[in-house]
């Protein structure tokens, strides 16, 4: 089974979300999601932890690409603009650093038109297991 297949089963968190992965490679990672109702915050515009969340999902595709465990140890998120109800979301995760044990990777979450919504980077932890089939 392949990392996309794999964490669109495994990533609970994510999926509950409406995040899908939908390209992985070893250079770069997509994942897409429809802004919902459920993803509004106060504001009506869509809740930063949703955007984190879409994010990370495909960091997390990218870092694990090779099989072996790799977790987050830092991020950081820049707000651009604000998603609505009804944008689909597309973040793509490109490595910036292929360290053997801190990988670096940046985000771009863009609307159907383009507009930069955020943009986020990613450190990870290579541990010495090979990642979790469950």
């Amino acid at each position: 089974m392949n990392i996309q297949e794999l964490l669109n089963r495994t990533d609970r968190f994510a999926a509950g979300a409406g995040c899908r992965l939908t390209e992985v490679d070893d250079r770069h990672a997509v994942a897409e999601m429809t802004v919902t109702a459920e993803h509004l915050n106060g504001g009506n515009v869509c809740q930063g932890g949703a955007l984190f969340t879409l994010a990370d999902l495909a960091i997390a595709a990218l870092m694990n690409h090779s099989g072996q465990l790799t977790f987050g140890i830092g991020n950081s998120s820049m707000f651009v603009s604000s998603a609505k109800e009804g944008d689909h979301l597309r973040a793509e995760a490109v490595t910036v650093a292929d360290h053997p044990k801190i990988p670096s990777v940046e985000v771009r979450v863009t609307a159907q038109d383009g507009r930069l919504i955020c943009h986020v980077t990613g450190m990870g932890y290579r541990k010495s297991l090979p990642l979790p089939a469950k």
